[in-house]
């Protein structure tokens, strides 16, 4: 499943371009810029499962890295910085990794 059929092309590509450079992510801005913070539960499940590169149920730090990829194929990788960041926002149970019910909280936030 590509991220176009649950967001919109032109919102994932003006959320990437707003933090192209690195050390500006901001994960909560992000999942607001390209519409996920408005999507239904069911959606942003879909939105994890791509973004869930190993089919592990869980998005572990290495796949973090390139979550942006997940977005768009021309998407930038996260610097170590930006990844323990998005892991420490996320990670409510300090497991080293995000759960779906993790990354739903996170994106509703």
């Amino acid at each position: 499943m590509a991220m176009s059929g649950i967001l919109h092309c032109d919102d994932i590509k003006k959320a990437l371009d707003a933090f192209a450079v690195a050390e500006s992510f901001d994960v909560k801005k992000f999942f607001e810029m390209v519409g996920l913070k408005s999507k239904s539960a069911d959606d942003v499940k879909k939105v994890f499962t791509v973004l869930d590169a190993d089919n592990s149920g869980f998005i572990e730090e290495e796949e973090l890295k390139f979550v942006l990829k997940g977005f768009a194929k021309d998407g930038r990788d996260l610097t170590d910085k930006e990844t323990k960041a998005f892991l420490r926002a996320a990670d409510k149970d300090g497991d080293g990794k995000i759960g779906v019910e993790e990354f739903t909280a996170l994106v509703k936030e």
